[in-house]
């Protein structure tokens, strides 16, 4: 049975309504966005905060929920009783029947701070993103995934990229551009050849040739874009024919940088949303999810979704 795209609640609770955040060192609860603007206000780090592992959503409904109530289905509602069940999310993206538009609105691609990104990333933060198990993970699955080091005429871009793109020890190959928007965490990223200091949200325009890269990688920053569309595309673009995209998250972000429709959702349905990209943008075959979560409710869970740009495009 074909799997069928969930409809969008647009009439959702604003976003950051209801959401309480337990830390391991801190907690806070928000019950409105006038309460979460305060307590902006009060702190000057919560710009850097990263939501903590166990985060409750307490904003609308998850759109993938709406999806396994219309299905109708038991055997569909058996596929997603949760996103951290291993094989559910594999199945989240086979065989979906997508609207013929695009089923996002532009509210849902608003950011609680929409202040210039190239500012919010001024000063280099030379950490991680994610726990040491979803990095090794991760690593893991890209020793599988990527070329052999050093093949001839193989190229890659890590997009969104920063002090470390978390690649196999000793990974090499004759170019690996790097795109960022900090240049001293580029500049520290010794598997770089080369790098470009672009915000995307302002210019999604990859400034490489057309049919350049064998493969693209984003580590947890797909959730940021706010023109993913035309992002997409651009990769697209500059992969070459057969060339593969790899889209890697888990549920840290910094919190008012992260889309809207993002932070009011979960896990199975980041993978839906992320899916839809490499629909809608074209060019691609149909993405396929992969849960790599080395330690699912006890580390950081981390999800892929990837494609191959069509031999024809």
């Amino acid at each position: 049975m074909a799997n069928r795209f969930p409809i969008i609640l647009h009439n959702r609770l604003p976003i950051l309504a209801g959401v309480h955040i337990n830390a391991s060192v801190s907690s806070f609860s928000i019950n409105s966005c006038g309460q979460f603007s305060k307590t902006l206000k009060r702190s000057k780090n919560l710009s850097s905060y990263r939501v903590p592992r166990r985060l409750v959503f307490g904003i609308g409904i998850s759109f993938w929920a709406q999806f396994v109530s219309m299905a109708g289905n038991s055997g569909t509602n058996s596929i997603i009783a949760s996103a951290r069940t291993k094989g559910a999310v594999e199945q989240i993206l086979e065989n979906v029947e997508w609207p013929e538009q695009f089923p996002f609105k532009e509210e849902d691609f608003q950011r609680f701070d929409e202040s210039s990104d190239l500012i919010f990333y001024e000063a280099p933060r030379f950490v991680t993103h994610i726990d040491d198990p979803a990095i090794a993970a991760l690593t893991k699955y890209y020793k599988e995934a990527f070329p052999p080091s050093n093949t001839p005429g193989v190229a890659l871009l890590d997009m969104c990229s920063s002090w470390v793109s978390h690649f196999p020890a000793g990974y090499k190959q004759e170019r690996i551009a790097g795109m960022g928007l900090n240049e001293d965490e580029l500049k520290a990223n010794k598997v770089l050849t080369e790098y470009v200091v672009q915000d995307l949200n302002t210019n999604p325009k990859l400034p490489f040739e057309d049919n350049s890269f064998d493969v693209i990688t984003n580590v947890v920053s797909v959730d940021y874009l706010t023109k993913p569309i035309e992002v997409f595309k651009e990769m697209s673009r500059v992969l070459k024919p057969g060339g593969k995209a790899i889209m890697s998250f888990s549920n840290r972000c910094f919190w008012t940088k992260a889309i809207s429709i993002w932070t009011s959702t979960g896990d199975a349905d980041h993978v839906m949303i992320v899916g839809a990209y490499f629909h809608y943008a074209g060019g691609f075959e149909p993405p396929q999810a992969v849960d790599i979560s080395p330690n699912p409710g006890r580390s950081d869970p981390m999800y892929i979704v990837h494609s191959r740009k069509l031999a024809t495009a």
